[in-house]
């Protein structure tokens, strides 16, 4: 990695506003292609894999998923997990395998197409302007917490997914976990292996089983091709669908939502608000775990057709059959019952630095078709479903950035196309 030092006035060829690992896989190509370029971070290279996870995080996808530019998983658990500070310190390793000219610690307000072609942009450390502009920051920015979460009594701790690292950073008591994703199952695991007395308020969200057949489930569906579909197969709003949950934990296992209620943890429906001192939950419960299970099954019988279809000797093993049925109804617990609350309902958008630029739909989501917009030069990376499932995560990040630097390099060759 090479740092750079922005002066107003700079110009660049190609700016890519993000340096996690999208950024970074971009600025791989663009080096190869000799396109002058920055990338520009406004904290420190890879940083939310630190700084935005909890202490006992690990990767929900196997090690050998694990592929940017050059530089593949080398590791010697290709079929493991990696912890939060393996994947952080993998991904910084990867910025100091070729010269990625990165600017740290800096910010971009605003991006404006220029009279002419091209873009200025504003940064925190001046005005500088491009030929070509590339987001990389995700699609994760500001912590989302309901509104009604202003009125609950000012001794319950809050904190955001984000914001938590580990048990020790609550206070004694019950805890309340808002969101049944990936975030929020895994960490009322965290806390239930703690010894903590957990409440958990599900959504809709899918689970995928760990293991079937004597595979991990994402190996199976990485072999049957399931991460290479493009998103225009499934319709677009498949964008914003939610990720089954699982965990890579101690070797990777199941999220099993009744279990846990067998060890302890209470389960209620969907959070609707808190009034007259007590939370309350709709009847949604039941209806959340079958569906739940319903999708992880859904999986294996893919798996099972799969297997047949392919004449692949594989282990037979029973099906998953539910281990606890909650009663029906709405649930509450009292404001006393609580002492903090762990909010993992995700995250919104933050695209105000994109200004007037054309690049959202009227929705407010990005516009695209495999990171181009209807802006010339203007490109997305990193995004959940940017063009196949596998895209947003590690397993395809290194062939959509060979396919948006392509895009770039085209803009930069032919500077007709960014009139």
């Amino acid at each position: 990695m090479i740092p750079v030092s922005l002066q107003p006035g700079d110009h660049f060829e190609a700016v890519v506003v993000g340096g996690g690992q999208a950024g970074l896989s971009v600025s791989r190509h663009l080096v190869e292609a000799g396109v002058g370029h920055v990338v520009i971070e406004r904290d420190s290279v890879a940083h939310e894999w630190r700084d935005g996870r909890w202490d006992n995080f690990t990767l929900v996808t196997p090690n050998w998923h694990c592929r940017l530019p050059g530089y593949p998983y080398d590791g010697g658990d290709p079929d493991g997990f990696m912890t939060r500070d393996e994947v952080y310190a993998w991904v910084r390793r990867y910025a100091d395998t070729f010269d990625a000219p990165v600017a740290e610690g800096v910010s971009v307000s605003l991006v404006e197409q220029r009279v002419g072609g091209g873009f200025v942009v504003h940064t925190s450390a001046g005005v500088i302007t491009a030929d070509t502009v590339t987001s990389a920051t995700g699609g994760y920015h500001v912590p989302v917490t309901p509104a009604w979460a202003d009125s609950i009594p000012h001794e319950i701790v809050q904190v955001h997914s984000h914001e938590y690292f580990n048990a020790a950073q609550l206070p004694d008591g019950p805890v309340l976990i808002v969101g049944s994703g990936q975030s929020g199952t895994q960490i009322a695991e965290d806390l239930l292996l703690e010894g903590r007395d957990v409440h958990l308020a599900l959504g809709r969200a899918p689970r995928v089983a760990r293991f079937y057949r004597g595979r991990d489930c994402m190996t199976w569906l990485a072999d049957m091709g399931v991460y290479d579909v493009p998103v225009a197969t499934r319709g677009l709003a498949k964008r914003e669908s939610t990720n089954h949950y699982v965990t890579g934990r101690d070797g990777g296992r199941d999220i099993d939502l009744r279990e846990f209620s067998l060890r302890g943890m209470t389960l209620h429906g969907r959070a609707t608000g808190f009034d007259d001192g007590a939370f309350r939950f709709d009847e949604s419960l039941p209806a959340n775990l079958d569906y739940a299970d319903s999708v992880a099954e859904s999986i294996k019988n893919d798996i099972d057709r799969y297997i047949e279809r392919e004449g692949i000797d594989a282990p037979v093993e029973d099906r998953y059959t539910p281990v606890w049925q909650p009663a029906e109804g709405p649930t509450a617990i009292a404001a006393g019952d609580i002492r903090s609350i762990v909010w993992s309902i995700g995250f919104r958008a933050d695209w105000s630095w994109l200004g007037d630029l054309d690049v959202l739909d009227h929705e407010g989501h990005p516009a695209h078709a495999w990171g181009a917009t209807a802006v010339p030069g203007f490109q997305f990376i990193g995004l959940p479903w940017m063009n196949t499932w596998g895209s947003g995560r590690f397993h395809a990040i290194a062939r959509d950035a060979e396919h948006v630097a392509g895009l770039i390099t085209s803009a930069v060759r032919e500077p007709a196309a960014v009139a």
